[in-house]
Formats: structure tokens, sequence, C-alpha cells
């Protein structure tokens, strides 16, 4: 699939041509059938998928697993938490000591080097949710690349009246998105429950937040963001999923307008130069200019049975062809790489064709 080269972008999916295929077990499933990435040899699943990807400087790809397909929350085993990959999709190495429940996370530089920053998704409101693994004393993390946590925010940092009550009274938090500013400010949305955007330093200290159902901003599931460098000052761009739209916000939490409507609930959103690359659960992936406008589509899929849900079989899937992208991010040479929700696990590359890398 290429689109066309007038585009200041312009994308060609990879075929699964070269892809390993390892033996499958009846209680695993149906062998996957996997357009980019190539499992270490015993492995046919990369498993089961409900977060993001990144790409560091030197190429490499992380993507966040939460367990496998018959293990959703694997706590040990060869899938769970985030996994690397070469540019070539070579698997290369887990990162051991990260969670198993990032639902966002980008890798940023700042003066100590590379770190991964990551909001981990509670399972509900339940006390035991919330609690789970200690992600009550790190809802946000900040990691170096091995998985080493260099720097955690607790939920209790984020003042209880812009979190949801459960039906005890408890104040809690689904965290799902989260964006680091050029000056090392963090936000994090709760995409899952409030739909407040929090900002904190980049110490961690807690600074303001933002957002919310209320008018102005009347948002439902603000689901991700990210900083948007096509403006000075820089913005952020956030996936306002249920409303389908892309919003503007400055990084002090003004509403500056809205981006796109009509989209078929917007997942995520990436930027590389003057295009946003927004992967939306119906099952495409849109890339929109500056101004908001769509110039092209990539990966859209005409068969609504297979689309947002998780549970598309490997058997269905087409190559260069996506079922519910999630998550998002482009390399330094524009090539795109997209993070289906599903529960066998599935990465796509859309190869930045010629005129994108000038």
């Amino acid at each position: 699939m290429i689109l066309r080269t007038s585009l200041a972008i312009a994308l060609t999916a990879v075929p699964a041509a070269a892809a390993q295929r390892g033996p499958v077990t009846a209680a695993e499933g149906p062998p996957a059938k996997l357009d980019w990435a190539t499992l270490p040899e015993g492995r046919s699943q990369i498993g089961a998928m409900h977060g993001d990807v990144a790409v560091s400087s030197a190429g490499e790809v992380y993507i966040s697993v939460e367990g496998s397909v018959t293990q959703r929350f694997a706590i040990l085993g060869p899938n769970p938490g985030l996994q690397v990959y070469a540019a070539d999709g070579r698997f290369l190495r887990n990162v051991e000591k990260a969670p198993s429940d990032l639902h966002g996370f980008v890798i940023h530089r700042d003066a100590g080097g590379e770190f991964i920053y990551g909001v981990r998704l509670a399972g509900g409101p339940a006390e035991a949710d919330q609690t789970r693994g200690h992600l009550n004393q790190q809802v946000i993390v900040k990691m170096a690349l091995d998985g080493t946590i260099v720097m955690a925010v607790p939920a209790s940092r984020i003042p209880d009246a812009f979190k949801n009550k459960a039906n005890d009274g408890r104040p809690f938090m689904r965290l799902t998105g989260i964006a680091v500013a050029p000056n090392g400010d963090i936000y994090a949305t709760d995409g899952y429950a409030s739909d407040y955007v929090h900002r904190f330093d980049s110490k961690g200290n807690y600074l303001a937040s933002f957002g919310g159902k209320q008018e102005p901003y009347g948002f439902r599931t603000l689901h991700k963001l990210a900083i948007d460098t096509r403006f000075t000052p820089a913005r952020l761009i956030a996936t306002d999923r249920e409303n389908g739209r892309l919003v503007h916000l400055s990084l002090d939490g003004q509403l500056l307008g809205v981006v796109a409507t009509g989209l078929q609930r917007p997942a995520a959103v990436a930027i590389f130069k003057n295009v946003a690359a927004v992967p939306e659960l119906r099952g495409r992936i849109s890339l929109l200019d500056a101004a908001g406008t769509t110039v092209a589509v990539v990966g859209a899929n005409s068969n609504p049975d297979d689309t947002n849900n998780n549970r598309t079989e490997p058997s269905r899937w087409q190559p260069g062809i996506v079922t519910a992208p999630h998550g998002v991010a482009f390399d330094q040479n524009g090539n795109l790489f997209v993070s289906e929700f599903n529960l066998f696990g599935r990465i796509h590359r859309f190869t930045a064709l010629p005129q994108t890398a000038r």
C-alpha cells in the first residue's frame, strides 16, 4: 500500500514475508501471523496487548505487554512487561524490571539520558485493583531503559477532588496516557475515570489538574496525549476518544480548540515533522496535517467484525491491515509503528518513503 507522494509524509506497509512461527499448543491458541516482529524459537505469540509502543534513539522498539493469552496479567514467563525489538523486527529482550500494566508510555531524553515515562493502569475502581503490585505508590513511573525505576509518583500526590469516587466513596484513578514537555513537565491523563489531565514538574511534584468531563472541555475518555511540536510554543494534542475528536490544549491547560472531528474512536497520537498519526480503534490510522485535515489513511480495515475489539484471531489478520490500533510512535526516520489492542499481540511497521526523511 503506497500513499500519494505529494504528502509531507508517505508510508508503505511492510509485508509479513519473513516472520518466524514456532509450534503452538492448543492451550495457547492459534499461531500468530506476525507482520513485522520475529519472535524467538518456540514463541508463537507476543502476548496480550493493551498498551503502547515507543522507539529509542538507537532505533529499538519497545512495546508493553500484559501477559499471555491465557493469563492476562502474568507475573512470570517470557511475555509480560516491556518487550524490545530491533529495527528489523527481531526480538531482543524483555525489560525485566518493568511493570506489566503500562497502558501509556513514551521514551524521552533529558540531561541524564533516555528514560521511559509510563502510567500504570488499574484494572478497576476496587481497592485490590488500585493497590495491585504497589500501583498506588507508583501510578506514574520514570525508568531507565533497563526498567530500573528512578522516580515514582504515588496516587496520593494528586488531589482527591480530581478523582472519581467508588461506590464506597474511595477516590480512584485509571491513568491511560502520558507526555513529557520540552522543559521536563509531565502530563498524565485519567482517561478511564475522571478525564482530568494531571501536570507535574520534572521531579514529580504536583503542579495542577485540568480538563475533565465538564465544559468547556467535555471530555469522554481522554485516552492518550502527546506534545505537539509543530507549534510555537509547543502544546498538548489529545485523543478525546468517545467524542471522536482530537483537541489542542496549552501546556498550562487552556482548551485551544478542536483539531479534528469524526474520527473512529481515536486511541493515540504521535507527531513527526508536520504530520500527526492517529490510530483509531475501528480499524484505521489517519494522518493529519497541522490544520487537522486528514491527508492520508493507512491500514484501513473494511470488515467491522474484525475491528474495535481485542479478540480478532491471527487467522483473520491481513498484512498491513489493522484491527484495533491502540498505540503509535515514529522513529527518527519517519517509520511508523503501531501496537494493537489484541489478546495475541501484534505490531505493525509502516515504512517511510524517501521523501519523508528529507
